[in-house]
Order: C-alpha cells, then structure tokens, then sequence
C-alpha cells in the first residue's frame, strides 16, 4: 500500500471520530462526564508519550548526531508549543472539554478552528508516515485518542450554540475533513523540503505537549476525590503505556 493511501486512510479514520459526539444522544450526563474525564487523562498521556516516546526521539534520530541540528529540532519543539499558545491566547483557540456552552458565536469559531486544527494534524500525520510507518501509526493514534473527547466536546457546543443535532453531526465533519487535505499536503510538501520536514516531527511534538499541559491536564488534576484523581492518573499512565507499547510492537 503507497504511503500517500495510507496516509488519506489514517486522515479520513480521523475525520470519522468526528461523529463520536452523537454518543452525548444516548447516555446521561453525569455518565458521559465521568467517561469524558478518564478520555481527557488518557489522551492526555498518549499525547505526551507521543511527544517523548517517538516523535522527539524519531527526529533525533533522523538528524544524527549533529548537535547544530539536535538545538534546531528542540526549538522547533518550542515553536510548536508557542504557536498553539498564540492560536489559543489570540485567536481564542480553545479546546473545550465541557458538554454545555450556550452562545452562537462560538460554535461558528468552534468549527473554524476545529477546520485549522484538523488541517495541521494531517500535516503531522503525513509527515509521520513519510518518515517512518511505525511513528506514523503512533502519531495517529495519539491524535485519535484526542480527538474523541475534544469532539464530544465539539459537538455538545454546536448543539447547545443553536445547532440541531443532525446539523451538528455533520458541520463537525466537514471540518474534520480537512485533515484528509493536510495530509494530502503534506505529503506534497515532502517532495519540495524533503529531509526538512523531519522538523515538523518536533513542531507537533511541542503541539502535543501543549495541549495535553495546558488544555487537558488542569481539567482533571483539581479533584477533590481522591479516588478520582487516582483513576485519572492511573489513565494518564495508561495513555503513556500504549505509546511505550507501540515503540515496542515496530521496535
């Protein structure tokens, strides 16, 4: 199978998490808040085994043991995570968690950002498999394990923002499409950078990190029960455990 195929694949398996949110139709609140919380840990444990347990070490890999181009590669990672806090900070990027939100407004810069989001994971994504099957597959799954909360999120906003649910179902699609797009672009971006686009491998590792530090964590770790804030980092580690399970799977 071409690495362009798998790639739209791997994309267009993305853009289907998109539906994930119709899930919010069929079970109650206080269950899918109980649910979605335990998501939020273990995506936020397989975003940062991603970062650390493959995308980082790829890159390092891939440069040698040149120490010029190892600094770049960290300040690629720094730039990565400075660009989404700008996006987030000044654009008013955020990836809200939360079932309920109830102004208009936002659901329309939900589906934007959502569209730009999607867009740069495919980016990543097809950089991943360009460089290496292995960190393709994590680098998926670790954007997988993301997306599933984010779009229940996503979707509990376009619905409670004035969408119907059905309309809702399917403007989240659509924006989550664009990560087919960026692929497909990134792919194409390949052949005109080349060996250059070994750094998008830490620019999406310090997005990784971002977003589980910023946007996940601090929802899960102000728990007053305590047996909640053990199952929530005992699926954080999990998150971790299937990264350090995939390194091991394609070592």
């Amino acid at each position: 199978m071409g690495v362009l195929l798998v790639i739209i694949l791997a994309t267009f398996v993305i853009s289907l998490i998109s539906f994930v949110g119709a899930l919010t139709l069929f079970l109650k609140k206080q269950v899918l808040d109980k649910i979605l919380l335990t998501l939020v840990a273990f995506s936020a444990g397989a975003l940062i085994g991603g970062a650390f347990l493959h995308l980082m070490p790829e890159a390092i890999l891939k440069t040698g043991n040149n120490s010029a181009a190892v600094l770049n590669l960290f300040l690629f990672l720094l730039l990565g995570f400075c660009t989404f806090f700008v996006l987030e900070q000044f654009i008013r990027w955020h990836h809200c968690h939360k079932t309920e939100h109830t102004i208009k407004p936002v659901s329309y810069l939900i589906l934007v950002s959502d569209a730009v989001h999607n867009f740069i994971d495919g980016l990543v994504i097809a950089a991943s498999f360009v460089i290496s099957f292995p960190i393709g597959i994590a680098t998926t799954l670790a954007i997988a394990l993301h997306e599933i909360p984010q779009e229940i999120g996503d979707f509990g906003i376009l619905v409670y923002g004035g969408f119907e649910r059905k309309k809702a179902l399917l403007f989240n699609f659509i924006s989550a499409l664009t990560a087919i797009l960026g692929g497909i672009v990134g792919y194409v971006l390949y052949f005109t950078i080349e060996s250059s686009i070994v750094f998008l491998l830490p620019f999406a590792a310090g997005n990784f990190i971002y977003i589980a530090s910023s946007d996940l964590i601090p929802e899960i770790k102000h728990k007053e029960n305590a047996k909640k804030s053990v199952i929530h980092f005992l699926a954080f580690l999990a998150g971790i455990g299937l990264m350090l399970g995939v390194k091991f799977l394609f070592a």
